[in-house]
């Protein structure tokens, strides 16, 4: 394997030194960290995470390699890898090709060999910042010039780079007697939409774009909000569908889905120092009185001390307590923060869908 040497420069003018690994080609965006062990290839195609690069804290990553069947979309998003080191000869039946062969398929900058559990104690002191992965020989003075000129996540239009061209039915579209969901695809995981066929839904997915009046035409008994990318605030087409939708049929929203619909009636929604993007996140269920372990990619969360009336917390994050669900007490609408859909990961919070779909059924 060729040996060129790569950089991370972050705009605090940090410097991480290592080796350039997948596409090689200079790239930037938001540096994240995300603490799961397994998993590797669900967060590389989880579209929540286009416009940034992505630090894994595990110190390997590529063990079990890549398969065909463990995809969240149709293609990777995020803009970069971080890892202390890449498995370049991976054990698993299900392996078809390395982590560093999928990242040049798919035209992923990737950076290895530096300390990724330092660099994951700085974005936690200084919080989460853009940065650039490079071979030039640029100085650091430079590049972080060069950052300080690049739009922040809140700054782009991240979800119409995700979101599906067309509208598509998921597992049996014809079984006209099945609850009938439409997703609103803000940067949809597969698997949301598996769970809700799972549990007997009729499911079709729609573009982001899609109006409250093109929603209703293909008569939904209720509307899911996916998760996705960037700032909640900055996808103003998705918060007016809800205020349009909101009290006429029931609603549910995952992740930037909880966010969307918690503006759409009217909460406000900050930026986390350095969000909460792993799959071990325990999240108290208030209502229930018990607590579940969660799984969980998201650098926004709603404001709890100005929640409109009608708005009720139902779930809390146990580390730092902010919103991990609400429910409306007059609408049908429930909304989680974390992944209940998640896997590699804990299963227990499957339920969720399970109380969606006896709104739409009441």
């Amino acid at each position: 394997m060729r040996v060129i040497k790569a950089k991370l420069v972050l705009e605090d003018g940090s410097v991480w030194e290592g080796l350039s690994r997948g596409a090689g080609v200079e790239t930037w965006g938001e540096v994240v960290f995300n603490t799961s062990m397994t998993g590797y290839q669900e967060i590389l195609t989880d579209p929540s995470y286009c416009g940034q690069i992505v630090a894994m804290t595990f110190p390997m990553i590529g063990n079990y390699g890549i398969n065909k069947e463990d995809s969240q979309s149709r293609r990777p998003f995020l803009r970069g890898f971080i890892a202390r080191e890449f498995c370049s000869k991976p054990h698993n039946w299900r392996s078809v090709m390395t982590v560093e062969e999928y990242l040049q398929e798919n035209n992923i900058t990737a950076l290895e060999g530096i300390d990724t559990r330092a660099l994951t104690r700085h974005l936690r002191e200084k919080g989460t910042m853009r940065g650039i992965i490079t071979t030039a020989d640029s100085s650091p003075a430079e590049l972080q010039e060069k950052i300080k000129q690049l739009p922040t996540i809140s700054q782009m239009d991240l979800i119409s780079e995700v979101t599906i061209p067309e509208v598509y039915t998921w597992g049996n579209g014809s079984d006209s007697s099945a609850p009938h969901i439409v997703i609103l695809d803000l940067g949809l995981k597969t698997p949301i939409a598996e769970s809700l066929y799972k549990v007997g839904c009729r499911v079709t997915i729609v573009p982001a774009s899609f109006t409250a009046a093109e929603i209703m035409e293909l008569k939904p008994g209720g509307l899911m909000l996916s998760n996705g990318p960037g700032d909640p605030q900055a996808a103003p087409g998705a918060i007016k569908t809800v205020q349009e939708l909101a009290g006429k049929i029931p609603i549910m929203g995952i992740c930037l889905g909880h966010q969307v619909s918690a503006l759409a009636l009217g909460a406000n929604t900050y930026k986390l120092k350095f969000g909460h993007r792993g799959a071990n996140h325990p999240v108290k269920d208030l209502l229930r009185d018990r607590v579940y372990i969660t799984s969980q990619n998201h650098g926004f969360a709603v404001c709890e001390e100005d929640l409109p009336a009608g708005l009720e917390v139902t779930h809390r994050n146990i580390n730092d307590g902010t919103i991990e669900g609400l429910q409306h007490k007059k609408m049908q609408m429930y909304t989680i923060q974390y992944h209940p859909e998640a896997f590699p990961g804990p299963m227990d919070s499957t339920y969720i869908f399970d109380l969606f779909l006896d709104q739409v059924r009441n």
